[in-house]
């Protein structure tokens, strides 16, 4: 069925060559990573990896941007039907569900190491017979002696909860607040108030990106506190990391929100995109605030 084919049940686009890009574009960013950590395991002393890796990225913003504008397009021409836009529903559902389950991951893997195998080895517990491996290590959490000194330098101090932490979990409810305002003003039509409150969100997501940048050079810089610090390290570094890489994601996100505006998209009872990054935006603010209690406060 070609584009130009009876709309009224389901809308299919004639042939497109993006998603043979995208497979492309997946394979340099999947090569040139696998490729970068191999360079790294034998210490080779230059290589290309780190450029097919970024073409990668390239080609898969070159895609998205081609892509979402022709749904935009299709959108506008009055060819999604009832049923495309719930699936559109029902796609950004599963994506976040996707996401849910990526974060319980790595929560979990905290739950392991702070409830389970750290007191094992420190002989607590039914298996706590591990403190055989490292005799004498005691354990308690934060991590500021690991089980083995010598290959993994425990850091000096943590990160404490109430300073940048508390500001940045501010800084995102405040996010989520504005951007709900700015959701309301949407559907009541008062563009001018929708653009002063996305605006204000955008801002607020790009201070949480630079206070976490600040966090991360003192860290480094001043406590010890690094990716090959241990456990801790490990586990503190892979949580808020891809936290800060997923507000990363929804900043770009709502700045396509607030062009799109500027042209004049969206109307109170049309604005699935807006909705969209929305949902993505209070997810990983909901995200935030259990790293905080998790990771930072307790």
């Amino acid at each position: 069925m070609s584009s130009t084919a009876n709309h009224d049940h389901y809308y299919v686009p004639a042939q497109s060559r993006l998603p043979v890009w995208m497979a492309f574009a997946m394979f340099l960013t999947v090569f040139g990573a696998g490729s970068m950590l191999r360079d790294r395991a034998i210490e080779a002393e230059s290589s290309n990896a780190h450029w097919f890796f970024i073409a990668g990225f390239a080609v898969i913003a070159f895609v998205l941007y081609n892509w979402f504008s022709e749904v935009i397009r299709e959108n506008h021409a009055g060819l999604n039907s009832p049923q495309l836009k719930q699936s559109y529903v029902w796609g950004m559902g599963w994506f976040i569900f996707s996401e849910v389950m990526f974060f319980a991951a790595f929560f979990g893997a905290l739950f392991y190491v702070r409830n389970l195998v750290g007191p094992w080895l420190g002989g607590e517990g039914s298996k706590g017979v591990s403190n055989y491996l490292y005799p004498g290590f005691e354990f308690s959490w934060p991590l500021l002696s690991n089980p083995n000194n010598t290959l993994f330098h425990a850091p000096e101090e943590v990160i404490h909860a109430f300073g940048l932490p508390l500001v940045n979990t501010i800084i995102l409810v405040a996010s989520s607040v504005t951007l709900t305002i700015g959701h309301h003003a949407l559907r009541a039509e008062h563009r001018k108030a929708l653009m002063f409150w996305l605006g204000i969100t955008i801002l607020l997501g790009i201070s949480f990106l630079v206070l976490q940048a600040e966090e991360y050079m003192e860290a480094y810089t001043h406590l010890g506190l690094t990716l090959h610090s241990g456990i801790y390290g490990s586990t503190f570094f892979m949580l808020t990391g891809f936290h800060g890489a997923h507000v990363t994601i929804g900043t770009l996100m709502l700045i396509v929100q607030f062009l799109r505006v500027l042209r004049g998209h969206f109307k109170p009872d049309d604005h699935f995109g807006f909705e969209a990054a929305a949902w993505y935006w209070h997810f990983v603010d909901v995200v935030w605030l259990c790293l905080f209690v998790l990771v930072y406060w307790i």
